[in-house]
């Protein structure tokens, strides 16, 4: 028999910072590498270095491109990784973007801070910069989805489509001839661009997602809330803000706002898209048709309804224009990038709305002004919200507890070892009692930096 140890080192009690790490008899794999958002407390482990031996990791497998799943890589680089990142095309497309875009960001926060001394860090330093970000991008080998890859001699990967944002997948990790199964994470059976989730045959030892494992998504009419939303702005001459993902979020909501136009469901309002990440991710969608279902046609014809912001002076022009407008930004969960800016400027007002779009965790402003927070910290100071808040729950690109279910009925098998992940504690305590009452599954729910020892045939 031939051991396997396991670390469990991000998306433990949490939706971020995911991090898997197998330690096999040929060859050390870290399944994802993200980096912890929200909490101060999650925050704070990103500068802790890992309790592994970076160094002696071969390969990372990445499940898709967002920040909580990648945004550690230009970290383990610096603690000593030098090994291969591999992931399918778009997910590195994607990564790309979010790396590059991060580590700038972060140079920016940093320069700020020194500057207007709002950190009560001396010097504040970037957790990564720019050129570190580019270090970890040489590293990047692209791969194709459905197709078995070795490792090793007895160990074999293969990336299975998942829906949730371009590029992303399932990953069936097979060491002596066990089937361990990352589910990153899961896309919805009906979404607007992307096609179902595929489903696993098997699995030995299943890493399981549980973002939404205590909830169903409310079936909402996004179009007539849109609809609705966007003709109380006129009326009262104000600004619609919404703080979007910059990945997947922000596509489907350009086309879903460009349908709603095309359908005269809504007037002709100005609407600017202010997300430079964004922007590049539009991209992405040109580059990789096949991976979605807009056609290159339809994908034209809709960015042209649309005024895309590239630089920051045009932001505050956007902030200027006295017109009734929609204005997309980033980030989703209102933890960074240009949302920031409007928010500063336009929450105070009562005829702005603003619109939440997916989940927001714990510790980030999005979850702040969703639980009615009447005051914001924006770039070391506190600002009034006088702004109405509203939520399309329905928008998410996660499953929700039935259709994590769904993924999992074609398991033929049932699990030795079933790892509940990537949940926070309330979600990963009620779906492992739904998966033993209608499973009779018996799961474990891990602890951050936890390790645990399987065994697997030779």
């Amino acid at each position: 028999m031939k051991k396997v140890k396991i670390h469990f080192l991000g998306a433990c009690g949490t939706v971020t910072g995911s991090k898997f790490y197998l330690e096999t008899p040929e060859v050390n794999i870290m399944v994802d590498c993200g980096m912890f958002q929200g909490l101060k407390e999650l925050r704070e482990q990103n500068w802790k270095n890992l309790p592994i031996v970076t160094s002696k990791v071969d390969a990372v497998l990445l499940t898709h491109g967002h920040l909580d799943h990648t945004g550690y890589l230009p970290r383990l680089l610096k603690e000593g990784f030098n090994g291969k990142i591999i992931a399918t095309a778009p997910t590195l497309a994607i990564t790309k973007i979010i790396l590059l875009d991060s580590g700038k960001i972060q140079e920016e926060q940093a320069k700020a801070a020194n500057e207007e001394g709002y950190s009560k860090h001396h010097p504040a330093v970037p957790f990564y910069t720019v050129q570190e970000a580019e270090k970890t991008i040489a590293l990047f080998s692209p791969c194709e989805k459905d197709e078995w890859k070795p490792l090793s001699e007895n160990v074999r990967f293969r990336f299975r489509y998942n829906g949730h944002i371009i590029g992303a997948t399932f990953i069936e990790l097979e060491i002596f001839g066990k089937l361990f199964v990352f589910s990153g994470d899961i896309g919805r059976k009906e979404d607007v661009l992307l096609a179902s989730p595929q489903r696993p045959k098997w699995a030995d030892y299943l890493f399981l997602e549980s973002t939404y494992g205590n909830k169903l998504h409310p079936i909402e009419d996004v179009s007539e809330i849109l609809s609705e939303l966007i003709k109380k702005t006129i009326q009262e001459r104000g600004n619609l803000i919404i703080p979007s993902f910059a990945v997947e979020r922000l596509q489907s909501l350009m086309y879903i706002l460009w349908l709603l136009f095309k359908q005269n469901k809504i007037p002709n309002i100005p609407i600017f898209v202010d997300s430079p990440m964004g922007n590049n991710v539009l991209s992405v969608f040109e580059r990789f048709p096949s991976w979605h279902n807009l056609s290159i046609s339809e994908y034209r014809a809709m960015l042209n309804h649309f005024n895309v912001i590239s630089s920051y002076a045009d932001t505050w022009k956007t902030i200027d224009d006295p017109r009734p407008k929609i204005i997309i930004a980033g980030s989703g969960m209102v933890t960074g990038g240009r949302v920031l800016t409007y928010l500063q400027q336009m929450m105070k007002k009562s005829t702005t709305n603003i619109l939440l779009v997916g989940f927001q965790a714990e510790g980030t402003r999005g979850r702040q002004l969703l639980e009615g927070a009447h005051e914001l910290k924006l770039f070391g100071k506190y600002y009034p919200v006088k702004a109405k808040v509203h939520l399309i729950e329905s928008l998410s690109a996660h499953a929700d507890q039935n259709e994590l279910l769904h993924w999992l009925d074609d398991i033929e098998n049932i699990p030795e070892n079933i790892f509940l992940v990537h949940g926070e504690p309330n979600a990963l305590d009620i779906f492992k009692v739904k998966l033993r009452d209608t499973k009779n599954w018996d799961c474990d729910i891990p602890k951050l930096y936890s390790t645990k020892e399987v065994m697997c045939s030779p």
